[in-house]
């Protein structure tokens, strides 16, 4: 079943809601969790599964993104077995525009998909935190001889207004779906919880393919999966939801969109606890990311006499490369090749790779992008309202991002003494 079945990845969106992270990168290639990409986390869920042919469709600055899977996912794909993982660029196939939507995407690369001839196409976005084995959601569409089988998720109604919302019957048949409504319809017996698509379908292929082309005429269509394909067909067709089911294995079901600054910064946070709801330690179902050849994560300066220079870091993720000289790091995910240095410190923050944090400085509710080095004394999170006039986002949950368009240099510094400098 798994041989006859092409995992499509859409990995094109723009994050707009998610700049400034992702000015220079694709929402997918951002990173996550200090030694991951975001995208890690759909693919390491396909090759847990045992899927071993994959298409990634890009779009958007999708360059990072296409480094990063050439260097780190290659590896797991045996050609001569006819496996792959392939990068597909736009095609502009039609009137030589950008992807309209999901369906449109899929369509403008029905030639690729189809020379495979597959009897199953699994369609995954590629911007979502989760544990998922896809393999029990597509036996339950063989099982169910589904046209399209909708992975499903429980959210509170508010939640729902984000997402597209599905009535179910007995047999979790689709008899109802209502892309991001204004007033989402309840689980019966339940007022406060709804059923949600999560974005991951199951369909045999054929039917797909004929859907698709049907949509691509179809004048005044959003050519979206969600607005146009799923209720177009639940009347006359097979159509099911999959409840999903965690290979996280925790008591609580784990899913999120980290679209929104404070929705990514939230989810990174999560994983500090001390039982966290995501489990990136879990042997059985690994999160492979590409490795680079680094050294371990270095602390020092902690016996010279002085308790403040002191290098450590408490309820925090550090990764391979990063020096910890003198400075403290608290609740925050550390990325490879950080430099922390004396008497400086981070709290509850994110700070990308290659990231400096000069002497004296002090971080506080940030995200910090690749590169940017902190001036010595500078302190960023403990003002917000003087973060902003410095130029810096903040976002409504009041997490300040710097993102590498705004790496401080030395002509933004005024030396009012000898003995201090002050951010103008």
């Amino acid at each position: 079943m798994l041989r006859n079945t092409t995992a499509v990845v859409l990995a094109g969106g723009k994050g707009t809601r998610l700049e400034p992270l992702t000015l220079d990168r694709a929402k997918p290639a951002v990173p996550f969790g200090g030694n991951y990409r975001i995208i890690d986390f759909v693919l390491s869920n396909a090759i847990n599964s045992g899927l071993r042919r994959l298409l990634v469709l890009t779009q958007y600055k999708a360059l990072s993104l296409d480094r990063h899977i050439n260097l780190g996912w290659r590896q797991y794909f045996a050609a001569e077995l006819g496996e792959f993982l392939d990068v597909v660029p736009p095609q502009q196939r039609i009137d030589e525009q950008w992807y309209q939507g999901t369906a449109d995407a899929v369509y403008q690369n029905i030639f690729v998909i189809e020379k495979d001839r597959p009897e199953y196409i699994l369609i995954l976005a590629g911007d979502h935190i989760y544990k998922m084995n896809y393999m029990t959601m597509i036996q339950f569409h063989q099982e169910s001889e589904a046209d399209l089988t909708v992975g499903a998720l429980s959210v509170d109604r508010e939640s729902a207004k984000q997402f597209g919302v599905m009535q179910v019957d007995e047999q979790n048949r689709i008899i109802g779906f209502q892309e991001k409504p204004r007033e989402p319809q309840t689980i019966p017996g339940d007022d406060d919880t709804c059923f949600v698509s999560m974005g991951i379908y199951v369909f045999t292929a054929r039917f797909l393919f004929e859907q698709l082309c049907r949509d691509a005429t179809e004048p005044g269509s959003h050519h979206d999966f969600g607005h146009d394909i799923i209720p177009s067909i639940i009347d006359n067709h097979r159509v099911f939801a999959f409840p999903f089911r965690d290979e996280n294995r925790k008591r609580q079901a784990y899913w999120r969109d980290v679209g929104t600054i404070d929705a990514y910064y939230e989810a990174n946070m999560d994983l500090i606890d001390v039982d966290p709801e995501l489990n990136l330690y879990d042997q059985d179902w690994p999160i492979r990311t590409l490795q680079p050849n680094l050294p371990p994560p270095k602390f020092v300066f902690g016996s010279d006499g002085d308790p403040q220079r002191c290098g450590k870091a408490i309820d925090s993720i550090v990764c391979p490369g990063t020096i910890i000289s003198g400075g403290g790091v608290q609740r925050s995910v550390i990325s490879p090749n950080v430099r922390i240095n004396s008497y400086a410190s981070v709290e509850e923050s994110i700070l990308f790779d290659g990231v400096d944090i000069g002497r004296h400085a002090r971080i506080r509710r940030a995200i910090i992008d690749k590169g940017v080095r902190i001036p010595p004394e500078m302190e960023i999170g403990f003002d917000v309202e003087r973060d902003r006039r410095r130029g810096f986002l903040v976002s409504p949950g009041g997490i300040v991002v710097i993102s590498k368009n705004d790496s401080p240099s030395p002509e933004d510094y005024v030396h009012a003494d000898p003995q201090s400098t002050i951010w103008r």
